[in-house]
Protein backbone atom coordinates (compact mmCIF):
# COMPACT_ATOMS: atom_id res chain seq x y z
CA UNK A 1 0.00 0.00 0.00
CA UNK A 2 1.62 3.71 -0.91
CA UNK A 3 2.11 5.26 2.15
CA UNK A 4 2.78 9.25 0.95
CA UNK A 5 5.72 11.02 2.24
CA UNK A 6 5.21 12.66 5.80
CA UNK A 7 6.86 15.58 4.92
CA UNK A 8 4.99 16.17 1.46
CA UNK A 9 3.56 19.79 2.25
CA UNK A 10 7.04 21.37 3.56
CA UNK A 11 8.76 22.42 0.54
CA UNK A 12 6.49 23.11 -2.13
CA UNK A 13 4.93 27.30 -2.13
CA UNK A 14 1.30 26.98 -2.63
CA UNK A 15 -0.37 29.92 -4.38
CA UNK A 16 -3.23 31.48 -4.10
CA UNK A 17 -5.53 31.59 -7.85
CA UNK A 18 -6.67 35.15 -8.39
CA UNK A 19 -9.20 35.77 -5.62
CA UNK A 20 -10.54 32.85 -4.80
CA UNK A 21 -10.15 30.21 -2.06
CA UNK A 22 -7.91 27.74 -3.96
CA UNK A 23 -4.27 27.33 -3.85
CA UNK A 24 -1.99 25.38 -6.26
CA UNK A 25 1.38 24.13 -6.10
CA UNK A 26 3.88 26.58 -7.76
CA UNK A 27 4.62 23.22 -9.94
CA UNK A 28 1.71 20.95 -11.34
CA UNK A 29 2.20 17.55 -13.20
CA UNK A 30 0.56 17.74 -16.83
CA UNK A 31 -0.71 14.76 -18.14
CA UNK A 32 -0.38 15.21 -22.21
CA UNK A 33 2.11 13.47 -23.51
CA UNK A 34 3.94 10.56 -21.10
CA UNK A 35 0.78 9.18 -19.90
CA UNK A 36 -0.56 7.49 -22.52
CA UNK A 37 -0.74 3.86 -23.94
CA UNK A 38 2.78 3.06 -24.55
CA UNK A 39 3.82 3.42 -20.99
CA UNK A 40 2.99 1.22 -19.09
CA UNK A 41 0.71 1.45 -15.70
CA UNK A 42 4.10 1.02 -13.02
CA UNK A 43 6.25 3.91 -14.37
CA UNK A 44 3.07 5.80 -14.70
CA UNK A 45 2.38 4.72 -10.85
CA UNK A 46 5.82 5.54 -9.86
CA UNK A 47 5.52 9.22 -11.55
CA UNK A 48 2.40 10.16 -10.03
CA UNK A 49 3.09 8.76 -7.04
CA UNK A 50 6.37 10.59 -6.57
CA UNK A 51 4.53 14.19 -7.92
CA UNK A 52 2.07 13.93 -4.39
CA UNK A 53 5.19 12.81 -2.67
CA UNK A 54 7.02 15.91 -3.65
CA UNK A 55 3.99 18.40 -2.98
CA UNK A 56 2.59 18.79 -6.43
CA UNK A 57 -1.54 18.37 -5.35
CA UNK A 58 -2.39 19.19 -9.10
CA UNK A 59 -2.89 17.21 -11.97
CA UNK A 60 -3.93 18.48 -15.13
CA UNK A 61 -5.47 16.20 -17.86
CA UNK A 62 -7.79 16.87 -21.29
CA UNK A 63 -9.93 14.27 -23.00
CA UNK A 64 -7.67 13.99 -25.55
CA UNK A 65 -4.22 13.68 -23.77
CA UNK A 66 -2.80 10.32 -24.27
CA UNK A 67 -2.29 9.07 -27.22
CA UNK A 68 -4.54 7.39 -27.64
CA UNK A 69 -7.34 10.23 -26.14
CA UNK A 70 -8.81 9.45 -22.93
CA UNK A 71 -6.22 7.02 -21.84
CA UNK A 72 -4.20 10.03 -19.85
CA UNK A 73 -7.52 9.97 -17.65
CA UNK A 74 -7.79 6.49 -17.65
CA UNK A 75 -4.05 6.07 -16.17
CA UNK A 76 -5.11 8.53 -14.01
CA UNK A 77 -8.41 6.80 -12.89
CA UNK A 78 -6.48 3.28 -12.00
CA UNK A 79 -3.99 5.87 -9.71
CA UNK A 80 -7.32 7.64 -7.81
CA UNK A 81 -8.50 4.17 -7.25
CA UNK A 82 -5.26 2.85 -6.06
CA UNK A 83 -2.86 5.18 -4.89
CA UNK A 84 -4.76 7.54 -3.89
CA UNK A 85 -8.01 6.28 -2.90
CA UNK A 86 -7.43 8.04 0.65
CA UNK A 87 -6.45 10.85 -0.34
CA UNK A 88 -8.69 12.51 -2.97
CA UNK A 89 -9.71 15.74 -1.14
CA UNK A 90 -5.50 16.74 -0.90
CA UNK A 91 -5.52 15.93 -4.88
CA UNK A 92 -6.88 18.63 -7.10
CA UNK A 93 -7.81 17.12 -10.63
CA UNK A 94 -8.69 19.24 -13.82
CA UNK A 95 -9.79 17.79 -17.15
CA UNK A 96 -10.69 19.95 -20.24
CA UNK A 97 -12.75 19.88 -23.26
CA UNK A 98 -12.81 21.58 -26.68
CA UNK A 99 -10.13 19.50 -28.92
CA UNK A 100 -11.01 16.71 -31.13
CA UNK A 101 -12.17 13.86 -28.73
CA UNK A 102 -14.43 11.63 -31.12
CA UNK A 103 -16.32 11.60 -34.70
CA UNK A 104 -19.10 13.74 -35.85
CA UNK A 105 -19.66 17.16 -35.36
CA UNK A 106 -20.23 17.10 -31.77
CA UNK A 107 -16.58 15.80 -30.99
CA UNK A 108 -14.77 19.00 -30.62
CA UNK A 109 -14.97 23.20 -30.06
CA UNK A 110 -17.17 25.05 -27.54
CA UNK A 111 -20.67 23.70 -27.82
CA UNK A 112 -23.22 22.73 -24.38
CA UNK A 113 -23.48 19.22 -25.92
CA UNK A 114 -19.59 18.78 -26.80
CA UNK A 115 -18.79 20.11 -23.49
CA UNK A 116 -21.20 18.50 -20.98
CA UNK A 117 -21.02 15.23 -23.29
CA UNK A 118 -17.28 15.09 -22.28
CA UNK A 119 -17.28 15.62 -18.69
CA UNK A 120 -19.17 12.85 -18.57
CA UNK A 121 -16.73 10.94 -20.47
CA UNK A 122 -13.92 12.10 -18.73
CA UNK A 123 -15.65 11.51 -15.22
CA UNK A 124 -15.93 7.86 -16.54
CA UNK A 125 -12.54 7.06 -17.19
CA UNK A 126 -11.05 9.18 -13.99
CA UNK A 127 -13.58 6.60 -11.81
CA UNK A 128 -14.93 10.22 -9.92
CA UNK A 129 -18.31 12.30 -9.25
CA UNK A 130 -16.47 15.89 -10.30
CA UNK A 131 -13.30 16.80 -11.29
CA UNK A 132 -12.26 19.94 -9.43
CA UNK A 133 -11.76 22.16 -12.37
CA UNK A 134 -13.01 21.87 -15.67
CA UNK A 135 -12.14 24.11 -18.76
CA UNK A 136 -12.97 24.84 -22.24
CA UNK A 137 -9.90 23.91 -23.91
CA UNK A 138 -10.02 26.70 -26.83
CA UNK A 139 -12.72 29.17 -27.98
CA UNK A 140 -14.99 28.24 -30.52
CA UNK A 141 -15.29 30.77 -33.49
CA UNK A 142 -18.93 29.80 -34.13
CA UNK A 143 -20.80 28.53 -30.87
CA UNK A 144 -21.71 31.57 -28.85
CA UNK A 145 -19.82 32.14 -25.91
CA UNK A 146 -23.04 32.33 -23.49
CA UNK A 147 -23.65 28.62 -24.76
CA UNK A 148 -20.32 27.42 -24.12
CA UNK A 149 -19.85 29.63 -20.52
CA UNK A 150 -23.11 28.18 -20.19
CA UNK A 151 -21.93 24.84 -19.91
CA UNK A 152 -19.23 25.15 -17.51
CA UNK A 153 -21.93 26.93 -15.10
CA UNK A 154 -24.61 24.16 -15.58
CA UNK A 155 -21.38 21.75 -15.02
CA UNK A 156 -20.84 23.25 -11.29
CA UNK A 157 -24.37 23.20 -10.70
CA UNK A 158 -24.71 18.98 -11.36
CA UNK A 159 -22.11 18.98 -9.24
CA UNK A 160 -19.73 17.64 -11.75
CA UNK A 161 -16.92 20.22 -11.36
CA UNK A 162 -16.35 22.50 -8.62
CA UNK A 163 -14.11 25.51 -10.53
CA UNK A 164 -14.25 26.42 -14.03
CA UNK A 165 -11.80 27.98 -16.56
CA UNK A 166 -10.82 28.46 -19.67
CA UNK A 167 -7.44 27.77 -22.19
CA UNK A 168 -6.46 29.77 -25.23
CA UNK A 169 -8.37 32.94 -24.84
CA UNK A 170 -7.04 35.82 -26.09
CA UNK A 171 -7.58 38.71 -23.45
CA UNK A 172 -10.90 40.01 -24.62
CA UNK A 173 -11.84 36.74 -25.25
CA UNK A 174 -11.38 36.18 -21.17
CA UNK A 175 -13.15 39.57 -19.41
CA UNK A 176 -16.36 38.40 -21.59
CA UNK A 177 -15.92 34.69 -20.58
CA UNK A 178 -15.58 36.27 -17.33
CA UNK A 179 -18.60 38.84 -17.49
CA UNK A 180 -21.07 36.20 -19.12
CA UNK A 181 -20.00 33.48 -16.02
CA UNK A 182 -19.79 36.13 -13.22
CA UNK A 183 -23.72 37.02 -14.26
CA UNK A 184 -24.29 33.24 -14.11
CA UNK A 185 -23.18 32.81 -10.50
CA UNK A 186 -20.36 30.82 -11.22
CA UNK A 187 -17.04 32.78 -10.89
CA UNK A 188 -13.79 32.16 -13.51
CA UNK A 189 -11.43 30.71 -11.39
CA UNK A 190 -8.18 30.11 -13.77
CA UNK A 191 -7.01 30.77 -17.51
CA UNK A 192 -4.41 27.87 -18.83
CA UNK A 193 -2.22 29.92 -21.39
CA UNK A 194 0.72 28.81 -23.54
CA UNK A 195 3.79 30.52 -21.68
CA UNK A 196 7.69 30.63 -22.07
CA UNK A 197 10.54 32.77 -22.22
CA UNK A 198 10.29 32.14 -25.80
CA UNK A 199 5.87 32.03 -26.22
CA UNK A 200 5.18 35.09 -24.42
CA UNK A 201 2.16 36.36 -25.94
CA UNK A 202 0.37 36.68 -22.39
CA UNK A 203 2.09 39.82 -21.50
CA UNK A 204 0.54 41.72 -24.34
CA UNK A 205 -2.51 42.60 -22.57
CA UNK A 206 -3.65 38.66 -20.92
CA UNK A 207 -1.83 38.91 -17.70
CA UNK A 208 -2.92 42.54 -17.30
CA UNK A 209 -6.62 41.72 -17.63
CA UNK A 210 -6.67 38.34 -15.09
CA UNK A 211 -4.91 40.38 -12.54
CA UNK A 212 -7.65 42.75 -12.86
CA UNK A 213 -10.86 40.44 -13.37
CA UNK A 214 -8.97 38.60 -10.09
CA UNK A 215 -8.52 35.24 -12.16
CA UNK A 216 -5.51 32.71 -12.05
CA UNK A 217 -3.11 31.24 -14.47
CA UNK A 218 -1.32 28.28 -15.08
CA UNK A 219 0.89 28.16 -17.49
CA UNK A 220 1.58 25.28 -20.00
CA UNK A 221 4.53 24.38 -22.28
CA UNK A 222 7.02 26.45 -19.82
CA UNK A 223 9.49 24.90 -21.05
CA UNK A 224 8.89 25.29 -24.87
CA UNK A 225 8.41 21.79 -25.92
CA UNK A 226 12.19 20.90 -24.41
CA UNK A 227 13.69 23.81 -26.22
CA UNK A 228 14.51 25.43 -22.97
CA UNK A 229 16.14 22.42 -21.47
CA UNK A 230 19.87 20.90 -21.50
CA UNK A 231 19.05 18.74 -25.07
CA UNK A 232 18.83 21.02 -27.89
CA UNK A 233 22.19 23.04 -26.58
CA UNK A 234 24.34 21.16 -28.99
CA UNK A 235 22.00 21.12 -31.76
CA UNK A 236 18.94 18.92 -32.47
CA UNK A 237 19.59 15.14 -31.01
CA UNK A 238 18.38 12.15 -32.80
CA UNK A 239 15.44 11.04 -31.11
CA UNK A 240 14.51 14.35 -29.53
CA UNK A 241 10.66 15.91 -30.59
CA UNK A 242 12.61 18.58 -33.24
CA UNK A 243 14.03 15.40 -34.87
CA UNK A 244 10.96 13.75 -35.75
CA UNK A 245 7.58 14.65 -37.40
CA UNK A 246 5.99 16.03 -34.12
CA UNK A 247 3.44 18.72 -34.74
CA UNK A 248 4.34 21.08 -31.97
CA UNK A 249 8.31 20.88 -32.22
CA UNK A 250 9.88 21.31 -36.20
CA UNK A 251 13.96 21.19 -36.65
CA UNK A 252 12.99 24.52 -38.33
CA UNK A 253 12.75 26.05 -34.71
CA UNK A 254 16.01 25.14 -33.58
CA UNK A 255 18.15 27.28 -35.68
CA UNK A 256 21.63 27.80 -34.78
CA UNK A 257 21.28 31.39 -33.79
CA UNK A 258 19.10 29.96 -31.15
CA UNK A 259 21.12 27.42 -29.83
CA UNK A 260 23.80 29.94 -29.38
CA UNK A 261 21.40 31.79 -26.87
CA UNK A 262 20.31 28.51 -25.31
CA UNK A 263 24.16 28.05 -24.38
CA UNK A 264 24.09 31.48 -22.75
CA UNK A 265 21.17 31.55 -21.13
CA UNK A 266 22.42 27.77 -19.91
CA UNK A 267 25.49 29.68 -18.39
CA UNK A 268 23.35 32.18 -16.54
CA UNK A 269 21.42 29.31 -15.14
CA UNK A 270 24.49 27.81 -14.19
CA UNK A 271 25.81 30.91 -11.88
CA UNK A 272 22.06 30.96 -10.47
CA UNK A 273 23.07 26.74 -9.00
CA UNK A 274 19.99 25.56 -11.84
CA UNK A 275 19.91 24.20 -14.92
CA UNK A 276 18.29 25.61 -17.67
CA UNK A 277 15.14 24.07 -16.98
CA UNK A 278 14.58 25.12 -14.16
CA UNK A 279 15.76 28.38 -14.57
CA UNK A 280 12.74 28.79 -17.34
CA UNK A 281 10.58 27.19 -14.95
CA UNK A 282 11.60 30.15 -12.06
CA UNK A 283 11.33 32.88 -14.77
CA UNK A 284 7.41 31.85 -15.75
CA UNK A 285 6.81 32.00 -11.89
CA UNK A 286 8.66 35.14 -10.97
CA UNK A 287 7.15 37.50 -8.83
CA UNK A 288 3.83 35.84 -8.51
CA UNK A 289 1.75 36.68 -10.99
CA UNK A 290 1.51 33.01 -12.70
CA UNK A 291 -0.12 30.88 -10.19
CA UNK A 292 1.22 27.34 -11.39
CA UNK A 293 3.71 26.24 -14.36
CA UNK A 294 2.50 22.71 -15.78
CA UNK A 295 5.65 20.90 -16.01
CA UNK A 296 5.04 17.10 -18.16
CA UNK A 297 7.65 14.16 -16.80
CA UNK A 298 8.69 10.98 -18.82
CA UNK A 299 10.49 9.74 -15.72
CA UNK A 300 10.85 10.54 -12.02
CA UNK A 301 14.38 12.17 -12.60
CA UNK A 302 13.47 14.48 -14.90
CA UNK A 303 10.30 15.10 -12.55
CA UNK A 304 12.56 15.76 -9.42
CA UNK A 305 14.79 18.02 -11.99
CA UNK A 306 11.97 20.22 -12.65
CA UNK A 307 10.40 20.41 -8.71
CA UNK A 308 14.26 21.65 -7.74
CA UNK A 309 13.18 25.02 -9.88
CA UNK A 310 11.26 25.73 -6.36
CA UNK A 311 14.38 26.30 -4.90
CA UNK A 312 15.25 29.56 -6.07
CA UNK A 313 12.37 31.30 -7.97
CA UNK A 314 14.21 35.34 -7.40
CA UNK A 315 15.89 37.26 -10.34
CA UNK A 316 17.75 39.75 -9.66
CA UNK A 317 17.50 43.02 -11.93
CA UNK A 318 20.87 42.24 -13.79
CA UNK A 319 19.75 38.96 -14.45
CA UNK A 320 16.39 39.91 -15.95
CA UNK A 321 18.07 42.04 -17.80
CA UNK A 322 20.30 39.79 -19.31
CA UNK A 323 17.54 37.59 -19.56
CA UNK A 324 15.96 40.43 -21.97
CA UNK A 325 18.91 40.88 -23.61
CA UNK A 326 19.62 37.22 -25.07
CA UNK A 327 16.00 36.51 -25.60
CA UNK A 328 15.55 39.75 -27.70
CA UNK A 329 14.63 38.24 -31.18
CA UNK A 330 14.61 34.71 -29.79
CA UNK A 331 11.04 34.95 -29.60
CA UNK A 332 9.24 32.42 -31.38
CA UNK A 333 5.74 34.17 -31.28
Amino acid sequence: MYIPSAGRYQDMPYRRTGRSGLKLPALSLGLWHNFGGDRTPESQGQILRRAFDLGITHFDLANNYGPPPGSAETAMGRSLATDFARHRDEIIVSTKAGYLMWDGPYGEWGSRKNLLSSLDQSLGRLGLDYVDIFYSHRPDPETPLEETMGALHTAVQQGKALYVGISNYSAEQTREAARILKGLGTPLLIHQPRYSMLDRWVEDGLLTALDELGVGSIAYSPLEQGILSDRYLRGIPEGSRAAGSSPFLSADSVTPELVGRLRELDQLASARGQSLAQMALAWVLRGGRVTSAVVGASSVTQLENSVEAIRNLEFTDKELARIEKLLKGAKRR
